[in-house]
Order: C-alpha cells, then structure tokens, then sequence
C-alpha cells in the first residue's frame, strides 16, 4: 500500500544520496578502508547539509 509519510522521507534519503554521488571521491569508492570510506561519507554528508 503508498504511504505519503514514508514516500516523502524515501524522497529526502534519495536526494541525498545523489548530493552525495556529486563527490567524486564518494562516487568512486576512492578509499579502500571501510572506516575512511565511511568518515569520507560523513564529512560530505556534513558539508552538503551545512550549504542546504
């Protein structure tokens, strides 16, 4: 069954993961550790929520 509440936040999740993908360091998987790749996700995440 469509949920509204659960589409909308579905919606908010997906921009930003293609805000995210913007980062080519991100979108390449650049880092090999997990744990960098991680921290690398977090940093961007972090400055695209700052700019918005």
């Amino acid at each position: 069954p469509f949920n509204a509440k659960a589409y909308r936040q579905r919606n908010v999740i997906e921009r930003m993961f293609g805000r995210l993908k913007d980062w080519r360091r991100i979108a390449t998987r650049y880092d090999k550790l997990a744990t960098n790749f991680a921290a690398a996700i977090f940093i961007a995440a972090i400055i695209t929520w700052w700019i918005n």
